[in-house]
């Protein structure tokens, strides 16, 4: 028996058979505020699609979570004794209990690692509104945050994580180069107003050049410390200010993309000091198939736009501005990097002529897209761990052994490991994404 074979611990041997092949899943939705409203949201028409149930317009529908993260759980559905339907009585267990019953489902390498889990969590998310100023915690820090606080911090992991852009999708993300920042706090004197003249000044007696990349990082983190610190009644004071200037400016002069920006980031949260703050970082604008990838103590915000993304099985998230949610200000400011300049957009590299891979550099997860045109065939090959895959366009067949499955928008699949998929086209083009384990982590056996 190979190392990998389900072993039968009691069970039915038809049953472990049927484990073996591709599972449909149920998956949860968040309906954060943020979201795109009703049939606009991409997560709302693959959540109907996938469930069945019907979307409420009015409703914003944020983000599509597929995997075995606690706060929004996958569900397996067994049909072979309760129906054969969404109109028929389905019985579903979770995703979790699933790989728990038959853990060699995610091949031995996964469970000597990670154990009997997902160690990648799958979402789509469909932002109309940005969301947080925000930044994920290292390991070290996502421990100890969980252990004083764990109603706020859910889990005790890392959050390394990718966004691949479905749509158009902005972004903010990492501070901008040392140059440009001179020229934002030049430029935008309500900076200094918060920050205080003697913090502000000090940025222009830093030069990158001087490879004292330590005093640089020193000086950024003690000016937004102070910025993100600041008096919330005076922040508020100061950016009505801002607007204000703003807008007489455009009667003489165009304004730049960067202060444009930040006039729209106001009519979402005004007065809030995540406004201000978004002349510290790039704005940065994904086309569909760019991604953009996020170490930890990275700091970001999303602001518009449909993508995917994935990331280490966590849900930690420290935020500090443009939300309405919990904000640690003190525990972000000393946890970021302070790495400066344009981050590294990733736009992957062919797999087949049809599948495209994204290898961000965690072990964790790597996803594939791919566009599948009517009656081509395309091959995902086999690995030793596991894969979801998900459908957003179109429809196909997906064939693994001896089983076949008819597949459409919205459904989304678990697949063991050691399962090679064949998939065929039986639309204008279909378009599904797969997220699995690093195949780095597998070449370094």
């Amino acid at each position: 028996m190979g190392a990998d074979a389900i072993q039968t611990n009691g069970h039915d041997p038809a049953k472990l058979t049927a484990a073996r092949g591709i599972q449909r899943l149920r998956c949860a939705v968040k309906n954060y505020e943020w979201g795109k409203l009703g049939p606009d949201s991409l997560v709302a028409r693959l959540h109907e699609a996938n469930s069945g149930d019907r979307v409420d317009p009015v409703v914003p529908h944020a983000e599509l979570w597929m995997g075995t993260h606690e706060s929004a759980p996958s569900y397996v559905v067994k049909e072979e004794e309760f129906g054969s339907g969404r109109n028929g009585s389905e019985c579903m267990v979770t995703l979790k209990s699933w790989v728990l019953d038959y853990p060699n489902l995610l091949g031995s390498r996964v469970v000597d690692k990670w154990g009997c889990d997902l160690p990648f969590l799958f979402k789509v998310l469909s932002v109309t509104k940005a969301l947080s100023i925000q930044a994920h915690p290292n390991k070290a820090l996502a421990e100890k945050l969980h252990r004083e606080d764990p109603l706020l911090y859910r889990d005790a992991n890392h959050k390394p994580e990718i966004a691949l852009a479905i749509t158009p999708f902005q972004a903010l993300c990492g501070f901008v180069s040392l140059n440009e920042l001179k020229e934002a706090i030049a430029n935008v004197p309500e900076i200094t107003e918060l920050v205080g003249s003697k913090a502000a000044d000090q940025i222009f007696k830093v030069n990158e050049h001087d490879g004292d990349e330590t005093s640089v990082k020193s000086v950024v983190r003690l000016i937004f410390t102070q910025l993100m610190s600041a008096n919330i009644n005076d922040t508020k004071q100061v950016i009505s200010q801002m607007k204000i200037r703003l807008i007489s400016e455009t009667n003489h002069r165009e304004l730049s993309e960067k202060e444009k920006l930040v006039l729209e980031l106001e009519k979402q949260y005004p007065g809030d000091v995540g406004v201000i703050s978004a002349f510290f970082f790039n704005h940065v604008k994904l086309n569909p198939g760019e991604a953009l990838y996020l170490d930890a103590n990275e700091p970001h915000a999303y602001i518009s736009g449909d993508c995917v993304e994935c990331m280490a099985a966590s849900d930690n998230v420290v935020r500090a501005g443009l939300t309405p949610k919990h904000r640690d200000v003190q525990t972000l400011c000393s946890m970021l990097t302070y790495k400066l300049g344009y981050p590294e957009i990733l736009k992957g590299f062919p797999l087949t002529p049809y599948i495209t891979r994204y290898l961000p550099p965690f072990d964790e997860f790597e996803v594939d897209h791919c566009d599948l045109p009517r009656e081509k065939s395309t091959v995902f090959p086999a690995i030793p761990g596991p894969s979801v895959y998900l459908v957003i366009e179109g429809k196909g067949t997906l064939k693994t052994g001896s089983s076949q499955l008819l597949v459409k928008r919205g459904d989304v699949l678990f697949v063991p490991a050691h399962n090679e998929i064949h998939v065929t086209g039986e639309s204008d083009v279909m378009k599904l994404y797969r997220a699995g384990v690093s195949s780095r982590f597998f070449q370094t056996m």
